[in-house]
């Protein structure tokens, strides 16, 4: 099972992939706020969303995982 990992410390502050969803490497996963700018997250991997471990205005450290693929 692959993990898609904070690429840097801040804040979740959007959400573009839902539960069930087939994404492809390169596809827009979230936007983190990081020092006042807007940081897309890409997935790495290609797979099927199986869970989203964090939420808008969650905050999240460098390389802690925010998705689960299967």
């Amino acid at each position: 099972m692959n993990k898609i990992e904070a690429a840097v410390s801040g804040h979740v502050c959007a959400i573009h992939i839902e539960v069930g969803a087939t994404i492809a490497p390169g596809d827009a996963v979230m936007m983190i706020e990081s020092m006042k700018m807007e940081i897309p997250l890409e997935s790495e991997y290609a797979g099927v969303v199986k869970a989203i471990l964090v939420q808008p205005g969650d905050a999240v450290a460098e390389g802690q995982a925010v998705v689960e693929l299967a």
